[in-house]
């Protein structure tokens, strides 16, 4: 029986809500904040800013300030500790660990029940409705699911659940859908990745009915090398012959595209973006034949974004963006995060709908000479020169060498290669003129290298990231290399690893 040709007229009527954003967007979103504003108007932060008073986008930003973690910090510690109404009305008991700021190891970010449900469960669901449509032929649901996420935590405070959002999902799923997902619970909550990575080998070889793959393409990869390695197979497709997608996100699948195509040779093979993190699941790749991501605009988030490179207060709503420009993004959430600096840059890649792609974070860039090298140039710059030299890059991070009296400055990249170029003088030379194509600003730095010198390429040894994110505690589930970073403290302390 095809249990997914069953399935789908469930997801008809989202389908039909979704297509309205193309042309009811700005009331969509008109709508969302005012309904979140109703709903926490009686919550201390409501009573601070008078949220009663509050009807239009106009009144909303002449009160509520723009803020980071930090400031919202001392609210989410208090709801930590048990007291509630602080962010939002109704009982918060549990918290996604996130990366930290740079004053804390962590982030603790709030989950409500409401952004449990209508945000990021709803947005998993609108992610296979959307996939659905885009592939007629689908039996997605005629098998399981395989979701790779992290792992528990406990509460410094001791009052709430913690750990990472993969796992708050896990341990929250409806019991139905368990029916359709592996590895059981017990496995997928496991906090120690190598003893993770081993038991979810042994229960999934087994088990051909395996239609799709949830989670970050750098752990992935890793699970499916070892997979291979145990079964002496070289095709994920002889394993899992009915594997058809895989949803993957929290870090670009450019440079990892072609890793994923040797690996795995089904034609039926799909792969679709997503854009979740622990404040929200935020936007879906709708279209399989083009990149970018639909934003999900009904899902309990009012959208901001501030041009990148200006004030906070050049905040303008969804319906003010404009197609071609990068921007920083803000929300506000019901999860009780209020003008909420993601810390996230999106380049909005039209209006009508909003899609947008990922183009890095506010804090994972270079700009030591004015070059403005951001994560989505890198993993496109990456991406063309394995394709170019034949090479594959399994983790990388970069860093600026800065000017001396004796030489002038460069970028540094330390790569780990799972396979490596003929020359890595070649790697290095393709590399530096695939970023110049992709930034005007690094192609006028790198003129006759007068500001800048060619890049440089240091070949990693096998195994160092990890080693350096086992030793940060950070082994595993959501958790990635920095990619680009203004100081050098990240690259030199893993450069130390592959030197010893």
């Amino acid at each position: 029986m095809n249990f997914t040709k069953l399935l789908r007229p469930l997801f008809a009527k989202r389908l039909s809500q979704i297509d309205r954003y193309a042309d009811y967007g700005d009331i969509i979103q008109q709508e969302t904040l005012i309904g979140l504003l109703r709903k926490a108007r009686n919550t201390q932060l409501g009573k601070t800013y008078h949220f009663h008073g509050i009807t239009s986008y106009q009144d909303f930003t002449g009160r509520v300030p723009i803020s980071g973690y930090e400031e919202l910090k001392p609210y989410i510690e208090r709801t930590m500790q048990g007291e509630q109404n602080i962010l939002w009305p109704t009982p918060i008991r549990h918290f996604a660990k996130s990366s930290g700021t740079t004053n804390d190891k962590s982030k603790f970010i709030p989950v409500s029940a409401e952004a449990l449900r209508y945000c990021h469960y709803q947005g998993g669901a609108d992610c296979v409705a959307l996939y659905l449509r885009e592939n007629p032929e689908s039996r997605l649901f005629d098998g399981k699911g395989l979701i790779l996420g992290g792992s528990r935590a406990q509460n410094p405070f001791g009052e709430a659940y913690c750990g990472d959002l993969s796992a708050i999902l896990i341990q929250n799923i409806n019991p139905l859908v368990n029916l359709i997902r592996v590895p059981s619970k017990q496995i997928a909550l496991m906090s120690e990745w190598d003893t993770k990575l081993e038991a979810i080998a042994n229960s999934t070889i087994g088990q051909r009915d395996i239609t799709n793959l949830s989670g970050v393409p750098s752990w992935f990869l890793v699970l499916i090398k070892h997979i291979l390695t145990k079964t002496g197979r070289h095709d994920l497709s002889e394993v899992w012959p009915n594997l058809e997608v895989f949803f993957h996100g929290g870090i670009s699948f450019a440079p990892y595209r072609e890793q994923y195509r040797q690996l795995i040779s089904s034609p039926r093979m799909h792969y679709v973006e997503t854009y979740n993190a622990s404040e929200g699941f935020f936007a879906v790749q709708n279209d399989l034949t083009t990149p970018g991501m639909l934003l999900l605009i009904d899902l309990g988030i009012f959208y901001e974004f501030i041009p990148l490179g200006g004030t906070l207060d050049q905040a303008v709503p969804l319906w003010e963006v404009e197609a071609g420009r990068n921007y920083e993004l803000v929300i506000t959430s019901n999860g009780g995060l209020w003008r909420y600096r993601m810390g996230d840059t999106v380049k909005v890649l039209s209006t009508k709908p909003v899609k947008i792609c990922v183009s890095g974070r506010t804090k994972h860039y270079i700009n030591a000479f004015g070059e403005e090298l951001m994560v989505d140039n890198a993993e496109q710059a990456i991406a063309r020169t394995c394709e170019q030299t034949g090479a594959s890059v399994l983790n990388y991070t970069a860093a600026p060498v800065y000017m001396t009296d004796h030489s002038k400055g460069r970028h540094q990249w330390l790569i780990e290669f799972s396979k490596q170029p003929a020359s890595i003088e070649e790697f290095a030379q393709r590399l530096d003129q695939n970023l110049q194509n992709l930034n005007s600003d690094y192609e006028a730095k790198r003129f006759k290298s007068i500001a800048l010198e060619c890049l440089e390429v240091i070949p990693a040894k096998t195994g160092i990231f990890d080693d350096w994110l086992r030793d940060h505690n950070k082994l595993g589930g959501q958790h990635k290399i920095p990619r680009l970073y203004n100081r050098r403290d990240i690259i030199e302390e893993i450069l130390q690893y592959n030197n010893r």
